[in-house]
């Protein structure tokens, strides 16, 4: 089992660009560096504006130098955290808590699909690399938009060889789930860490191809959908409350400020604690979790508040908590 350190400090070490939206920071901790597991992260201290966050990033590498490294994305509609991070210079202080393994790799598998998209790469990058010093039988897809959106690529190349395939959307390059997964042998794993509309096909190839459901596993990092992110409005009738969502704050968020009490854990769309009853809705619900399943999102009677947004209008939601 891996333990857990309760939270500590380190220094960043250095930074430095991967991708033009991409930084990668090393992270040196002052006392009991645990080695990470693939697929595990640290949940860092941030800021956003004056008030204190928490953001989880992947650990990449097997950090073998007692170093931690987390690459993080700089989000166009970033609600704070990505800003804070690439704001910070080498000998900054980093509070952290982790490593935590949420999306272990498993062991001894016939072969195993690796599938990234964007900065989904950086547990999937890790388990590639694990996978490939163990000798395993593996295979990893990784898509960007743009070739030079691509991550980890020379390492991957040199690591996998003909086991990795690029693919890129500029070019109308995608990536047949359906194909992949035809091939995997039995018994194989899936493993999957990208925008919503990714993890959502592959769920769908994945039963269609008749694999048993614990064979795929999944991580998302929350912040991707259908539409674009733009501001709209929230009701809480009972509440008397009429709530404008920024375009870089979660409904969650805007909710908590407006002195809701709210329950939420993963605020990544995985856990459903933060889910609330829609009453009414004017425009489109985009629902950017993992949570509920197809037919819970066509029937718009919930929605995971720290991922979940409406494009075009505004939303009406009920929800027993009080105002403080």
């Amino acid at each position: 089992m891996l333990q857990i350190i309760d939270r500590q400090t380190g220094v960043l070490r250095a930074a430095r660009d991967l991708t033009p939206d991409i930084r990668l920071f090393e992270i040196e901790p002052a006392a009991g560096f645990v080695p990470p597991p693939p697929g595990s992260h640290l949940d860092v201290s941030v800021r956003i504006g004056e008030r204190p966050d928490t953001r989880s990033y992947s650990i990449v590498g097997a950090c073998g130098d007692r170093v931690y490294r987390i690459a993080v994305k700089r989000l166009p509609h970033s609600r704070g955290g990505s800003a804070y991070m690439w704001s910070l210079a080498a000998g900054a202080r980093v509070s952290f808590t982790g490593p935590h393994d949420t999306f272990p790799l498993g062991t001894g598998r016939p072969e195993y699909l690796l599938v990234a998209g964007g900065i989904g790469i950086t547990p999937i990058f890790t388990m590639a690399m694990a996978l490939a010093r163990t000798g395993a039988r593996m295979r990893l897809v990784y898509a960007a938009r743009r070739t030079c959106d691509f991550a980890f690529a020379d390492e991957l190349r040199e690591a996998l060889g003909e086991r990795l395939s690029l693919v890129t959307s500029e070019t109308g390059g995608r990536v047949d789930l359906a194909a992949e997964i035809a091939t995997l042998a039995p018994g194989g794993e899936l493993y999957v860490c990208g925008p919503i509309g990714m993890l959502e096909a592959a769920k769908r190839a994945w039963q269609a191809n008749g694999r048993p459901p614990e064979n795929l596993r999944f991580e998302t990092f929350g912040s991707s959908g259908r539409f674009p992110t733009v501001p709209f409005t929230v009701k809480v009738p009972r509440l008397g409350l009429e709530i404008a969502v920024p375009e870089n704050r979660s409904l969650l968020e805007s909710l908590e400020e407006a002195g809701v009490a709210m329950i939420s854990d993963c605020r990544k769309g995985e856990c459903g604690l933060c889910a609330l009853p829609i009453l009414q809705v004017e425009g489109t619900v985009d629902h950017r979790d993992v949570f509920f399943s197809d037919v819970e999102k066509a029937s718009d009677a919930k929605l995971c508040t720290c991922v979940s947004r409406v494009a075009g209008g505004s939303i009406t939601i009920d929800t027993a908590d009080r105002t403080g």
